[in-house]
């Protein structure tokens, strides 16, 4: 909605989130949106509300208080069961042009990305989507939105000064997930589907939930990741061996699934996964910036390269010069023979 005036401007408050539901449980990404959104209300001097939709969601409260919400919009509806981003849509339209935050963040899930942009359109806002970083400016208390930009070659900071609510989402992994606070409080405000809220186009059926045998390399500890330089599906299998040994996963740059190299599940980055592990092994990997949004929160980067001036060997806290082919065998027998003592 455009701004009016300074006294309109001041009329939004608050930053708000849009909690995630999961397999009966809260998505992780939601805990993420929390912990950012207190950093972001801190700066502004107002509070965390986060928005929970769905069926039992009233129950999840006391989890999001201890993850840092101050009062828990709760939308309990055996309607919202099943995703429905037309009825969500609605029913998140109405509350903010009922209580008017001035930010609103979204994780860029399947679902947000399914809900956001139908919601920002249908309110008249801005929104910047797959943001990798979030603040306020110090001088205009406007939102700055980071994401990459023309094709992950440079990163945009992007900012909606003349409309509210400011919207962005953000990707699963980006930001760090806070520490629970256990017994932490907060107001649960309460509100119901309206007539007008059920006015949709689509009916939702029936739902399938379809579960598939892949690589998981969001709860992955330890990811060992190769790019262009691991030459072909056979520099894979080499760590696909070292992972095994170290209890890791395998990643990959979009350059080495593209040659056909690995599967997409394996892709990290802009167009892939994003990952937050202890420790990330990149092998081979240039680290283009589509490549580095997907990995750079990992807390111990190990780059393995012949050519120490890439982007990755200068963002590492390890950076091992050589031939990735010669030492990852030898790193291997060493963890053999600790593992035979």
């Amino acid at each position: 909605m455009k701004i009016i005036d300074e006294l309109d401007r001041q009329s939004y408050r608050n930053v708000w989130t849009i909690s995630e539901s999961a397999g009966g449980g809260i998505h992780p990404v939601s805990y993420e949106l929390l912990g950012i959104a207190r950093k972001l209300a801190a700066d502004r001097g107002c509070e965390v509300w986060t928005v929970a939709m769905g069926s039992g969601s009233a129950k999840q409260a006391d989890a999001l208080f201890a993850y840092g919400a101050d009062k828990v919009i709760a939308v309990d509806d055996e309607r919202l069961r099943a995703f429905n981003d037309e009825l969500e849509c609605n029913v998140l339209e109405r509350l903010i042009k009922k209580y008017r935050p001035e930010t609103v963040l979204c994780a860029a899930t399947a679902r947000g990305r399914a809900l956001i942009p139908r919601l920002s359109g249908k309110i008249h806002a801005g929104l910047t989507a797959d943001c990798t970083g979030l603040a306020i400016d110090p001088e205009s208390g406007n939102l700055l939105q980071t994401r990459p930009a023309f094709g992950g070659n440079i990163m945009a900071t992007i900012k909606c000064a003349d409309f509210r609510p400011q919207m962005a989402t953000v990707r699963p992994k980006v930001m760090p997930m806070p520490e629970p606070e256990p017994g932490r409080s907060g107001e649960i405000i309460t509100e119901p589907i309206q007539v007008a809220d059920t006015l949709n186009v689509k009916e939702i059926l029936q739902t399938i939930e379809r579960h598939e045998s892949t690589v998981n390399l969001s709860d992955a500890r330890i990811i060992v990741a190769g790019g262009r330089a691991m030459k072909g599906p056979e520099g894979f299998h080499l760590l696909e061996a070292f992972a095994k040994q170290i209890g890791g996963a395998v990643g990959a740059s979009r350059a080495a699934v593209d040659n056909g190299w690995i599967a997409y599940p394996h892709q990290i980055g802009q167009t892939g996964a994003t990952v937050q592990t202890d420790v990330y092994i990149a092998c081979g990997i240039s680290g283009q910036i589509q490549h580095l949004v997907g990995m750079q929160s990992c807390k111990t980067i190990i780059a393995i390269d012949v050519n120490a001036e890439t982007p990755m060997m200068k963002l590492a806290d390890i950076a091992v010069q050589g031939d990735l082919f010669e030492i990852i065998p030898e790193i291997m027998k060493e963890i053999a023979k600790g593992e035979k003592l």
